[in-house]
């Protein structure tokens, strides 16, 4: 392609207002990320008014996250086959019908079909949405537009559990899937009137199913989501499924690079890792869905299950952080458009990490809900100088054609980013609390006078308040035990924070790897082929 071809092509401007556009793709990207998180305060619900058992009714996550992740990084292909705003309005099409049958789902198999096409369907919403806010806005606005998708993906995110949450106990669990179904047809029909292809965007000449491509895909994606959202359940590698899921994934996800790389028309556009940059902005991603969505992870963990706050209390708690990401996003945004974005990625991870000491700092059974409230905004603040520049970055140097299958990676990555992050985080709750528990078990024995002396007197109270006394004795040993575990679950609690703190302030030096620019002139897509 020309220089003079590519301008002409970089000057496309759609036709309705980029901004309501913006609104409307956002809104998209806003229902999809909902339905990742709504669900899940819902599962005991589900389970009960389905007679599912616990484990069964998890698989209405699962399922739900496999699908989507396997759309993702097929983005690209799907779009030259299909055009990108028809693929945009078949995935919201089969997304809102999919909701519709998961309210009206009588059975868990029922369900867990619906779920899976609603992440089919969902998995085309974030990407598209991505790039078609980078083909509606010139270079300067750019930056100020993807706070608004930043937002809508963060947002959603935090809010989910808590609306989910009050759904459920105030009606019924069917809501969380069918009262969005006015904003779905709201969003669809402003699709279908504001969107437009624009003229670069090739089409394949022929449409040629990648069939082998696509089965490596789904199996190797498909099995590694299962793996990290099954895996501590299951308890890792002492479960032969789990076993056989990572030797799934491993042969499938290495096969898959290699065969699509030999493709005319690839499923996948592995090519675009031949960048350097794109690559580093595909690592940045990674480690802000890991390191973002722990943190969203372990904090109404910790004010639930050792603080005692209900569902809702800690998703208020929670909801704080979301609220003040409308302020900060925009505010980014427009910085992205006058900063190299090199520079706001290394002030974000040294916030990101100064958030994490300090969040460690101030974990303690002691927290009072303004105390865990400032935690959230400390942590959710330096959010968008990673989530907005390292999207921005990813288009530089790519060809325009190219803006849907970086989007679609870009998401995916992120994407298993955030499931490896709550893997991760989970697993190590559970075994720093079994190590910290042995070790204080060790000034917990008979033998110590300390520890009878505490037994002891705990009993005493509990005799003057009525019970007798092998009754007070044996409460008192069963309450020390409770402290003991309460103490050891909060310091594996500290441990995964400060753990986090490690990895975001090594991440500052990997900014090195994305490339220079001139803000507000070269976030374009545009200037090499790959």
């Amino acid at each position: 392609m020309s220089d003079s071809e590519e301008l002409a092509e970089g000057a496309w401007r759609p036709r309705a207002n980029p901004w309501l556009i913006a609104v409307v793709v956002s809104m998209a990207a806003f229902m999809e990320v909902l339905d990742t998180s709504i669900a899940n305060v819902a599962l005991p619900h589900i389970a009960g008014s389905l007679g599912a058992s616990s484990s069964e009714s998890t698989w209405v996550l699962t399922s739900y996250l496999v699908a989507n992740a396997i759309v993702l990084p097929a983005a690209g292909w799907m779009v030259s086959a299909l055009g990108r705003k028809r693929y945009f309005l078949i995935c919201l099409s089969i997304f809102t019908l999919s909701s519709v049958f998961c309210g009206m789902a009588t059975s868990l198999p029922m369900l867990l079909i619906a779920r899976a096409l609603q992440g089919a369907g969902g998995g085309g919403l974030q990407p598209m949405a991505q790039a078609i806010l980078m083909d509606s806005f010139p270079a300067n606005k750019r930056g100020p537009a993807a706070s608004l998708f930043a937002v809508s993906v963060f947002a959603a995110t935090a809010v989910g559990p808590t609306v989910g949450g009050w759904i459920t106990d105030n009606y019924s669990w069917r809501w969380i899937f069918l009262l969005k179904l006015p904003l779905c047809l709201l969003t669809l029909l402003m699709v279908y009137k504001v969107v437009d292809d624009p003229p670069f965007l090739k089409r394949l000449k022929s449409f040629r199913f990648d069939y082998i491509g696509f089965s490596l895909l789904i199996l190797g994606v498909g099995a590694l989501q299962i793996f990290l959202d099954k895996g501590q359940e299951d308890d890792w590698f002492g479960s032969h499924f789990i076993a056989t899921l990572v030797v799934i994934s491993a042969v499938c996800l290495v096969a898959l690079p290699i065969w699509e790389w030999r493709q005319k028309d690839p499923l996948v556009d592995v090519r675009l890792f031949k960048s350097m940059n794109f690559s580093a902005c595909c690592v940045q991603m990674f480690f802000i869905g890991f390191i973002a969505f722990s943190s969203i992870v372990l904090m109404p963990l910790f004010l639930q299950n050792l603080m005692g706050y209900s569902a809702s209390l800690a998703g208020e708690a929670v909801s704080l952080g979301a609220l003040v990401m409308f302020i900060t996003m925009p505010t980014v945004g427009m910085l992205s458009s006058r900063i190299q974005a090199r520079y706001l990625l290394a002030l974000g991870w040294a916030m990101i990490a100064g958030s994490m000491w300090f969040t460690s700092r101030m974990m303690d059974l002691q927290m009072s809900f303004g105390a865990a409230s400032w935690v959230c905004v400390v942590q959710r603040i330096p959010i968008g100088l990673i989530f907005i520049p390292a999207s921005l970055a990813a288009y530089f140097g790519l060809s325009l054609e190219k803006s849907t299958a970086i989007a679609g990676l870009v998401n995916f990555v992120r994407n298993i980013g955030s499931s490896v992050g709550t893997s991760f985080v989970t697993t190590m709750l559970a075994r720093r609390a079994q190590l910290h528990q042995s070790r204080m078990a060790n000034n917990v024995s008979i033998n110590d006078p300390n520890f009878r002396r505490s037994v002891a007197a705990l009993a005493q109270h509990l005799k003057i308040r009525g019970l007798g006394y092998p009754d007070s004795l044996n409460q008192a040993v069963g309450r020390i035990y409770a402290e003991v575990l309460r103490q050891a679950t909060t310091m594996s609690f500290i441990d995964a924070y400060w753990l986090l703190f490690v990895f975001s302030a090594g991440m500052v030096f990997t900014v090195l790897f994305v490339a220079k620019n001139k803000p507000g002139k070269d976030q374009a897509a545009g200037g090499v082929q790959v």
